[in-house]
């Protein structure tokens, strides 16, 4: 190491440098937005906004986000929600002052808007997607797209039908780190791609809260195979730029649900509070007091479930081994119950090989960077460090909020995502639940009509 210090410290300083100079000819660079491809051609205004979804990705990131950032190019016109109360609080939340419906249909007929973001329960995304092209606006929805291959079949042909646009807020793509990696391999850094070790854990905190949600029920997520790995199937797609063509998966749930020693409906009303690890009071965020507790009375949802229930039938621990059109093959696993939160990923080519260890939680140090380090067949290793992001998601949440709304941003990474991107990520979890239903490898061109391609065509989404 201290052999390198002067070449470290070099990439070090020039990190963020290698960018679109590095970059093949092929790389999207329009600088085109919403605002001149999705607004009508005969209007220059702002974008007409509603939602539909008041929880907390909707009222918060996609709503109050919004109205704060770039209340110059947008304007909410409606939102939407079935809890009448977490609707109420959200409008006031988000500091809009426009329409409320808990009907969808009236609110897309009366307000008319350009641009429909969807923030509701995975199950239900399709729906809202599928109708909101149908009358007359594009879409921008939460990830995952949606949970099956049926209804990303009648998404894709939504899109087809009505000329409309989907665009699926991937924002780990925008994150500078892995944006890094996507440059690096870009750049023939470690010579031709051959194969990806990725491997995710969940902590006992993160991890756990999908178990006291309605993410605990594959009916409404999809699984965590779906819900949560969808985002880690779209950096491989992107990063491997080729379609995924096989899976084949484990699964089990291990620790949480039916393998707890003790269980009630909520943490509020456990008799077990003081022996269980994972009690939490969520009237001490008064956030979710405001948003979740003080509304259940409309629709009965609980923000703060049991871990330990018996109706929890999601995978805790999973693997999969996915084979890609170009011959890359990935070894890919989901821990949701590990003493910290981050991740392991190795990207190993004819040349040499990337490694990076992201710990998200728990840090062991207090370094302001995160780590990736560049091994040469032959030759030393090289170590590249990244600032850390300025929002959420690893820097990637206000990257992809600017990308989206503010005119003249360019998309030289490829990181905007549209419908197919949404699809192939999902149908990669989709897969693994299937493949551990059916002890088999599934073959991705057998769940819709999307043409696989060895080299990933480009979205561009702008």
């Amino acid at each position: 190491m201290k052999e390198n210090f002067s070449r470290r410290q070099f990439i070090a300083a020039s990190s963020l440098l290698l960018g679109s100079a590095a970059l093949p000819a092929s790389a999207g660079t329009n600088t085109d937005n919403l605002l001149s491809t999705w607004l009508p051609p005969d209007r220059i205004a702002k974008l007409r906004v509603a939602l539909i979804g008041t929880g907390s990705r909707g009222a918060g990131m996609w709503g109050r986000d919004l109205q704060r950032n770039y209340s110059d190019q947008l304007s909410f016109v409606g939102l939407c929600d079935k809890n009448k109360g977490r609707l109420a609080f959200a409008k006031q939340y988000i500091g809009t002052d426009c329409a409320t419906y808990t009907d969808f249909e009236k609110m897309m007929k009366e307000t008319k808007p350009d641009l429909l973001i969807v923030c509701t329960m995975d199950s239900t995304h399709h729906n809202f997607i599928i109708r909101g092209m149908e009358l007359g606006a594009n879409v921008l929805t939460e990830k995952p797209m949606t949970t099956d291959e049926k209804k990303v079949q009648a998404i894709i042909d939504a899109e087809k039908r009505t000329g409309k646009q989907c665009r699926v807020t991937f924002n780990y793509r925008y994150s500078p780190h892995r944006a890094k990696i996507w440059e690096l391999l870009q750049a023939g850094e470690i010579g031709e791609l051959t194969s990806v070790d990725f491997h995710w854990y969940l902590d006992t905190s993160h991890g756990a809260d999908y178990f006291r949600r309605w993410h605990r029920k594959t009916e409404n997520s999809g699984s965590l195979w779906v819900h949560k790995a969808t985002h880690h199937f779209d950096l491989l797609n992107w990063w491997i730029e080729s379609d995924p063509e096989t899976v084949f998966a484990s699964g089990s749930l291990d620790f949480y649900g039916k393998n707890g020693k003790f269980r009630s409906d909520n943490c509020r009303e456990c008799p077990h509070t003081s022996n269980c690890d994972f009690y939490w009071d969520v009237t001490k965020n008064k956030y979710y007091k405001d948003l979740y507790v003080d509304n259940e009375q409309y629709d009965g949802y609980k923000r703060d479930g049991c871990v330990f229930k018996e109706d929890i039938d999601i995978y805790d621990k999973m693997a999969a081994t996915i084979k890609y059109k170009n011959g890359v093959q990935v070894s890919y696993s989901l821990t949701s119950y590990s003493p910290y939160e981050g991740y392991r990923i190795a990207f190993n080519g004819t040349k040499g090989r990337i490694d990076a260890w992201i710990e998200e939680s728990n840090k062991s140090n207090n370094a302001d960077y995160d780590e990736i380090v560049l091994y040469k067949n032959f030759g030393k290793r090289d170590y590249i460090r990244i600032p850390h992001g300025t929002s959420g998601h690893g820097g990637g949440d206000k990257l992809l909020q600017d990308q989206i709304f503010l005119p003249n941003v360019p998309d030289p990474l490829k990181q905007s995502a549209g419908a197919r991107d949404g699809a192939l990520s999902c149908l990669i979890g989709i897969a693994a639940r299937k493949s551990i239903e059916e002890k088999d490898v599934i073959a991705i061109r057998d769940l819709t009509d999307i043409d696989l391609q060895s080299k990933k065509p480009y979205q561009n989404m702008l």
